[in-house]
């Protein structure tokens, strides 16, 4: 088995980050593949998965880690998320004379610049463009990438995701989670404005989990709101998702929305924007529900709607997304998309 050299461009453990471990882990790379990323939550993630992993604070420290792996190496699967790391590798690769079967991932982000504009650098390059959405792959477009190097493969989660699923079915919304970094692009502002405008609203429960630069502000404007929680960052939220009857995510630009997933996974329902990658995950009335993009009225107008729908709707709504889990999203799809990229010979 060819191994993989996953390069990412944050430490952190966000949907990034737990994508490149699901990805290493349903490909069978403990003990073989090696996972290099920048100090950060990943590491310690990545050996409890059995995954040797290295870290970098530097492109010269990079480039140092990198020179023995593609010695040892005449193939190599190379997997990367930041563009400076694709042309690092590149170019040592053609150095030390190793094939690469090399796919830059591309989950997209909070800057139209980092995020999208700066991958048209790889165009002349055997690098094939992985958009983990239909919405990533049209900014990649409208940045110049080449429409024929690009393949759409959406996220998953993990194989040996353990998280319970909801044991009971939901009679009433009453409680309601959003996990999203706190950061102006995330909206997340817009439901305290939803709140604001409706009163009724104050019946229901919301607890946010997420860290950002927006914390403090919200957290200073949640003080005027008795059902409003900020938890900050938990790492185990995705564990309790299940306790919630209702995920809420309030980012119109988002590039896929991995805790969408897991909610659709845990057996509860989901409301997202109209718009960008996270709408595109759900169908509206079926799979979940769609709001306004961008509209605190029109918020507040689905979320009171939410609250009258009958058991019998959101049971059959969480059903019809749990088959989506099954199916669209399923770990063995994504992966199996991957591996076939993987054997495919990388053209310039």
């Amino acid at each position: 088995m060819t191994p993989i050299a996953y390069i990412l461009h944050s430490g952190n453990l966000y949907g990034t980050e737990r994508m490149a471990l699901a990805t290493m882990t349903g490909l069978g790379q403990q003990g073989i593949g090696l996972l290099l990323a920048p100090p950060g939550p990943v590491h310690a993630e990545a050996r409890a998965l059995g995954i040797d992993s290295q870290i970098f604070r530097s492109s010269g420290e990079l480039l140092r880690q990198l020179i023995p792996v593609l010695r040892q190496h005449s193939k190599l699967h190379l997997i990367a998320t930041g563009v400076s790391h694709s042309l690092l590798a590149h170019a040592l690769a053609m150095l030390f004379r190793c094939q690469l079967r090399h796919i830059h991932v591309v989950h997209g982000g909070t800057d139209e610049r980092l995020s999208y504009g700066r991958k048209s650098l790889l165009n002349h390059l055997p690098v094939t463009l992985v958009a983990v959405s239909d919405f990533v792959r049209e900014r990649l477009l409208a940045h110049g990438c080449r429409a024929d190097r690009i393949c759409v493969v959406e996220n998953f989660l993990p194989c040996t995701r353990l998280a319970p699923r909801r044991s009971s079915q939901i009679s009433s919304i009453r409680r309601v989670a959003v996990v999203s970094r706190l950061d102006p692009i995330k909206r997340v502002g817009l439901l305290l404005d939803a709140i604001q405008r409706r009163p009724e609203l104050k019946s229901l429960q919301f607890e946010v989990f997420g860290e950002g630069s927006e914390f403090e502000a919200l957290k200073q404007r949640t003080m005027a709101f008795d059902n409003v929680i900020l938890h900050g960052f938990q790492s185990d939220v995705a564990s309790r998702m299940a306790e919630f009857d209702l995920l809420l995510h309030t980012c119109a630009e988002e590039p896929f929305g991995l805790a969408i997933l897991e909610a659709m996974d845990s057996g509860i329902p989901v409301l997202v924007p109209n718009a960008g990658g996270a709408g595109a995950l759900v169908e509206n009335e079926r799979t979940g529900f769609h709001f306004p993009a961008n509209c605190s009225g029109g918020l507040a107008n689905r979320l009171e709607s939410i609250v009258q729908a009958t058991q019998l709707t959101l049971a059959a709504m969480t059903t019809a997304a749990y088959h989506e889990m099954q199916t669209r999203f399923s770990p063995a799809r994504g992966l199996r998309q991957y591996a076939d990229l993987l054997a495919e010979v990388n053209h310039a």
